[in-house]
């Protein structure tokens, strides 16, 4: 009984207690990496690569210069080259567009701060921790358009052509913002005990760059990966497309049905992004993948400056649709919102335990 009473009562080695803790910590913190998505390393490298040169292809190969033919690059692929090279260089030496686009990223910021907003509580992390998200973003939009529509109704739509004119410096301003973003987040996951993302551990850096080594990376309450994922690019992206529309009405004197259309439906998909924005909360993009190059390059580039595509090639290609073709594609569109908002609400339900299916 003594020898057990012994045993029982003495003490560990306070070194072997203290590895145990830091080792079960970091298996829930940051546990290494097992499977790589994206095809891994090469993958990652591939996506790093071919997204900006895909950005500056559809920015440069449909323009008025070059026309908007898909099979351009081979067609007339040295015109091309000589094109987009020129512009290329100029889009970094465009102090305009990048002013704009500095002041746009900052005025996002300010208005997280300064706007009010409720503070929802996202799903359990791996800790156990809930995370507060501040929701203004459908604030943080309508003070934006309102603002933009207040110039054009003063000043008229030649005052508002300024997004068109500076595309390239814009697009080569926001990709430089995200390889900084992707590059800040990635140093600042090694200072202190991080909660790292399950498949951006890998140990590889050019792959956890990539992907998102760290989970949740805040500063402070500020969210940086929820911040970007409705706030910069895609408000960006309504007012680009309205830059469009008022740049057709400045060179022909009118503005088509199809880019009304065009801008209406984009503005449309904003507007329901920014007033679910709480829904994000429970989407894979929040609850399961780290914020690194992957994200921050698809919400602050990827994002505004492909989707207006359509609209900033009706800009200087309009198109006339007539009634019948209005009427057509309004059908498509609403049945094509109606499956797509009851998605993902009915998926937001099930996330929450509300789903009775």
């Amino acid at each position: 009984w003594e020898k057990r009473h012994v045993l029982a009562t003495s003490p560990s080695p306070p070194t072997s207690m203290s590895n145990k803790k830091d080792s079960a910590q970091a298996d829930v913190l940051a546990p290494r990496s097992r499977e790589l998505e994206f095809g891994g390393v090469l993958g990652a490298l591939f996506i790093t690569v071919t997204v900006p040169l895909t950005m500056y292809y559809l920015t440069f190969g449909c323009s008025p210069e070059m026309g908007c033919s898909l099979p351009l690059s081979a067609s007339n692929a040295q015109a091309l080259w000589t094109y987009a090279r020129q512009q290329l260089v100029a889009s970094f030496q465009d102090r305009m567009g990048w002013n704009l686009y500095y002041a746009w990223y900052m005025y996002c910021v300010v208005a997280w701060f300064v706007v009010d907003g409720k503070w929802v509580e996202g799903l359990p992390l791996r800790t156990g921790e809930k995370l507060r998200y501040k929701i203004n973003a459908l604030k943080t939009g309508a003070i934006a358009l309102g603002f933009a529509m207040t110039i054009i109704f003063i000043k008229g739509p030649a005052s508002f052509t300024l997004l068109y004119d500076h595309f390239p410096g814009l697009l080569s301003a926001a990709l430089v913002n995200s390889i900084l973003q992707a590059v800040y987040v990635y140093a600042a996951s090694f200072h202190g005990k991080k909660l790292l993302a399950l498949g951006g551990n890998s140990g590889n850096p050019i792959f956890d760059w990539f992907i998102g080594r760290e989970l949740n990376p805040r500063i402070g309450e500020f969210d940086i990966k929820t911040f970007n994922e409705l706030r910069p690019g895609l408000i960006l992206w309504a007012l680009l497309d309205i830059s469009c529309v008022c740049h057709q009405y400045t060179k022909f004197g009118w503005v088509s049905d199809s880019i009304v259309l065009v801008t209406l439906f984009h503005i449309w998909y904003i507007v329901d992004s920014l007033i679910n924005e709480s829904t994000i909360l429970t989407q894979m993009d929040i609850t399961t993948d780290g914020f690194g190059f992957m994200l921050s390059v698809g919400d602050l580039a990827w994002l505004p400056f492909t989707y207006c595509l359509q609209a900033r090639f009706l800009a200087f290609h309009p198109i006339h649709l007539g009634w019948l073709g209005v009427l057509a594609i309004l059908a498509v569109q609403f049945t094509g919102y109606y499956i797509f908002r009851v998605a993902n609400l009915e998926k937001n339900e099930f996330r929450h335990g509300r789903n009775p299916k």
